[in-house]
């Protein structure tokens, strides 16, 4: 009977770099390249922009045109990083395309539509809103229009790239390096601290955006797809900011709903909107469950 051979040892630099069960960089080393890549592309295609479009300080148009930037280097770095780093296709990420996909996208707006709609009730009946008006009151019907439309354009670009970096490449490299809830804890606070360059942005906001990306993620780990979570941030956006009229993240965007919030700031959020505010947390725990129901059933692809 032949004698089992013990396994080859690992040199000291192969420890460093290299995975234990796989012939591929440890996942550390992978989130730094992946970084760099897109450190990489940003200086490229901000260079570029200057030198032939030459942006203006038009807000709109500069919300626009950084989402369309960053669509090119969130997407084309992680291709890159997925495909030559990890070892695996870009669609393995939770991007299978199907029908299943248009669902959990639409239904991820719509329960971000029950979400914002129950904060803005809530405010109401607070007393901690104070009415102005509608924006078709003030505005021509095609300028309306035109708000819509811009914004929900916007919230897509922004719900895809933030998704697919933070649900997406950093969630499931840190997971696969260390295990799941180290992913979620240490990929949703990265999410928190990168809004701290938002105006208005404080630690509680950043903490307010760590529990918003521990939302999304429950997206990401009751479907094993990022459709439900990129429906959920697009609708996110949209609803809090355009429809709703509270500040997205710190921003002051176009609002068919025009109104003051006068109420205690540890409730509301204040100028940085209700992730920064007590209120947004019942509002999560509503829409995960929402989140539970609507998956329930739902058998997770190997």
């Amino acid at each position: 009977m032949s004698e089992i051979q013990p396994a080859p040892q690992r040199n000291f630099l192969a420890k460093i770099f290299i995975s234990s069960d796989e012939p591929r960089l440890r996942a550390g080393w992978r989130l730094l390249l992946q970084t760099l890549i897109m450190i990489v592309l940003t200086v490229i295609l901000q260079f570029v922009l200057v030198l032939v479009f030459m942006p203006g300080k038009n807000g709109n148009a500069d919300l626009f045109i950084g989402q369309l930037l960053e669509l090119v280097i969130f997407t084309l770095s992680i291709f890159i990083a997925r495909r030559f780093l990890d070892r695996r296709s870009f669609a393995s990420l939770g991007l299978q395309v199907n029908k299943q996909a248009a669902a959990d996208i639409l239904i991820g707006i719509a329960i971000t539509f029950v979400i914002m709609g129950l904060i803005y009730l809530a405010e109401v009946a607070a007393g901690w809103l104070t009415f102005e008006s509608f924006a078709w009151q003030t505005e021509s019907a095609a300028s309306v229009l035109i708000g819509i439309l811009t914004f929900f354009t916007a919230f897509v670009l922004v719900g895809w790239n933030e998704e697919l970096l933070s649900r997406g490449y950093h969630l499931q490299t840190l997971a696969s390096g260390t295990n799941m809830f180290w992913g979620l804890i240490i990929s949703s606070s990265v999410f928190g601290l990168a809004h701290l360059g938002n105006p208005n942005a404080t630690w509680v906001s950043a903490a307010g955006i760590f529990f918003a990306g521990l939302f999304l993620a429950y997206g990401y780990l009751r479907t094993g797809q990022l459709w439900l979570s990129i429906g959920l941030h697009i609708g996110w956006n949209f609803f809090e900011g355009v429809v709703f009229g509270f500040p997205v993240s710190g921003m002051d965007i176009y609002r068919l709903i025009r109104h003051q919030v006068q109420g205690p700031e540890i409730w509301t959020g204040g100028a940085f909107g209700p992730e920064a505010g007590l209120i947004v947390l019942p509002a999560l725990v509503v829409g995960s469950v929402l989140i539970y129901f609507y998956t329930r059933g739902r058998r997770i692809a190997e």
